[in-house]
């Protein structure tokens, strides 16, 4: 077997503990077998966003920690799941941070999988509600037992360096150094690693309802 994998510039990715799920469409479909787990790691988020940045970085924990809520200790149930984006997805980072919700939760806009019969359907279950927004704000819902939880991220409260908006608007015009352009990525990179190993305090709040 020919084994090939993305060289990330940052080794922490690898670090970041990863989502595991059942998959039951993956099951039926052969994809894998009865009873084995799906596994999404930051890597995942990464690449289907193209990019790491905190609201990737985010958008990932939201998912951890609305999925423990919900399950506990028990493997979530992808495809079982649905969310409910608390803004329009044209609002701050909620489009992008909506896509990494899917991609772990399966729950998806009218783009989804229309599923099998009764069965496996994934479309319509993630919805933007414009009518009560909060900024950065998901709910998470389980179908089955309709148990839900609200977690919000507030990426106001990760710290920053004052020079960090000097260089990005140097980076993004082209008068950047090339010093300047590797602290920059250190520096951005650095608040991705805040977010994901929670190194501040008051980033996420996460509320049963």
């Amino acid at each position: 077997m020919c084994e090939i994998g993305t060289r990330w510039r940052e080794s922490f990715y690898a670090d970041v503990k990863p989502i595991r799920l059942k998959e039951p469409l993956a099951e039926f479909l052969g994809a894998v077998s009865e009873g084995e787990e799906i596994i999404y790691t930051y890597q995942d988020a990464v690449k289907l966003a193209g990019h790491s940045c905190p609201a990737v970085s985010g958008a990932y924990k939201i998912t951890e920690k609305a999925l423990h809520e919900l399950y506990g200790d028990k493997l979530p149930v992808r495809g079982e799941i649905s969310v409910r984006v608390l803004g329009g997805a044209d609002n701050g980072a909620n489009g992008p941070m909506a896509q990494v919700i899917s991609l772990i939760t399966g729950a998806a806009p009218e783009t989804g999988f229309a599923g099998l019969g009764p069965r496996f359907s994934r479309r319509n279950k993630l919805v933007c509600d414009t009518e009560n927004e909060e900024p950065h704000t998901f709910v998470f819902t389980r179908d089955d037992n309709q148990k839900k939880v609200k977690v919000s991220y507030h990426p106001e409260n990760i710290p920053t360096v004052d020079r960090m908006s000097d260089f990005l608007t140097k980076c993004i015009v082209g008068t950047a150094t090339e010093k300047q352009r590797e602290e920059f990525k250190a520096m951005w990179q650095k608040r991705v690693r805040i977010v994901l190993f929670e190194e501040a305090g008051g980033v996420f709040s996460v509320k049963k309802l």
